[in-house]
């Protein structure tokens, strides 16, 4: 079968655990060298807390029926991190690759590489953005985008090593879109509670990009300022 270089898949209304199956076998079609890389954007319109396998965050029939009261559902994922909120106000966007075996491996520059797309996409909305941790918010880290300080794009990796020695990435962002923060926030706080957690996520924290821009465009057209983003920062092509 002769190998596909780049695979775009988009979905504006996709279940969690659909979404995250796909993701699965283009992981596995890397790792055969059926593919050399991939972009996933996608949206869900179901609320769903994503809740990171183990045992700090235990998933039990109590924290899924407090959820279910507030109208979210579940999913847990066999990855680490911290609970996520998933709504129709969110996209998303899955980004994996074979790592340059020119290179070695450093989760700085692949996170660098991500944020550098990401970057451009607010870009071309005249918006300016900086990368550090954004105390106080969900699943918070080293390479949020914050404007002004609040967290409106947050990122995660995974590396996964080839039985050839080599890495194939898959880097992560959920965007902020038209998120109402306190609701966005509710499941999240909830699971801390169940989970034992005094710490609460603050809504305050975060802010959502048509906050920062006038023209309200549907996720089509997102989905496409996000693929030409990727384009432009060149991540299709290199790792210059």
């Amino acid at each position: 079968m002769e190998k596909t270089r780049i695979k775009l898949l988009r979905y504006t209304d996709i279940a969690v655990s659909t979404v995250f199956d796909k993701e699965a076998a283009l992981l596995a079609q890397l790792q055969t060298n059926m593919l050399d890389q991939s972009l996933i954007l996608w949206r869900t319109k179901v609320p769903t807390l994503v809740l990171p396998a183990g045992n700090k965050w235990p998933m039990s029939s109590s924290l899924e029926s407090a959820l279910s009261e507030i109208g979210w559902q579940l999913f847990t994922r066999k990855t680490g991190g911290a609970p996520v909120p998933q709504t129709d106000r969110v996209i998303n966007v899955s980004h994996l690759y074979h790592w340059p075996t020119s290179k070695p491996y450093s989760i700085v520059l692949a996170y660098q590489y991500l944020c550098r797309a990401l970057t451009g996409f607010l870009a071309s909305f005249g918006i300016t953005c900086d990368v550090h941790a954004t105390p106080g918010s969900y699943c918070d880290g080293d390479y949020n985008l914050n404007i002004a300080g609040k967290k409106i794009i947050g990122t995660a990796q995974r590396v996964v090593v080839t039985k050839g020695g080599g890495r194939i990435v898959l880097a992560q962002a959920c965007i902020l879109i038209d998120a109402l923060m306190e609701e966005l926030v509710k499941p999240v706080n909830l699971c801390y509670t169940h989970c034992g957690y005094q710490e609460l996520i603050k809504a305050d924290v975060h802010t959502s990009l048509f906050e920062h821009i006038d023209e309200r465009l549907n996720v089509d057209m997102l989905f496409s300022k996000l693929q030409q983003a990727f384009i432009d920062s060149q991540l299709y092509s290199s790792f210059e």
